[in-house]
């Protein structure tokens, strides 16, 4: 299927699901990050932030487990650039975010906590569906896309979603960049 095929189907889907089943798969992939990965070396893990009207992942959970796990691990959000398909990035606080002009949660743009794109180790990637060659569909800005070729040290990129993979996303682009894994409810992908 084609990106905006796919963009329309896993939307409707995810509006579809039963509060208690959607819950109940975030929380299952809260537990396959937290079992399947080790951040002990993890200085800096880029995280977003959920859209609630879009029904993303509650990652305000996976957010306390990880304190909780490694204390020593900076949590790293993104802003975006208002007129841009840009981010900028920022040390996660509770008590520095607002929300943009779209409701999604945003940290305040404090200097001294900016993060470079270079200095990101983890990136937990938000998307609609992928197929089982690590490729995915999102809301369709190429926001992470822009994003993770700034990071030039390459990260681990884990994508997070509510579904299982998908044979094949038929109109990749050539600037489109595939996941190293993928957490599911039931399902750890791994595309390395």
């Amino acid at each position: 299927m084609q990106k905006t095929e796919l963009r329309k189907l896993y939307k409707e889907k995810r509006k579809e699901l039963s509060q208690s089943d959607f819950e109940e798969r975030c929380r299952a992939i809260v537990e396959g990050i937290l079992t399947h990965f080790d951040f002990s070396s993890v200085e800096y893990l880029h995280l977003f932030l959920p859209i609630h009207r879009q029904r993303e992942i509650d990652t305000y959970k996976l957010i306390d487990q990880l304190k909780n796990r490694y204390p020593l691990l900076k949590i790293v959000v993104p802003k975006v650039i208002p007129n841009s398909f840009e981010m900028t990035h920022y040390l996660y606080t509770p008590t520095t975010l607002e929300l943009n002009s779209w409701g999604i949660p945003e940290p305040l743009p404090i200097r001294q906590n900016q993060i470079a794109e270079s200095q990101i180790q983890v990136v937990i990637v938000p998307l609609l569906i992928f197929d089982t060659q690590g490729n995915r569909v999102g809301y369709g800005k190429g926001f992470y896309d822009r994003f993770l070729q700034k990071c030039t040290n390459n990260p681990l990129k884990i994508g997070v979603c509510i579904e299982n993979a998908v044979e094949k996303i038929d109109n990749i682009d050539p600037f489109d960049i595939r996941l190293d894994f993928c957490v599911s409810p039931n399902t750890l992908y791994d595309f390395r």
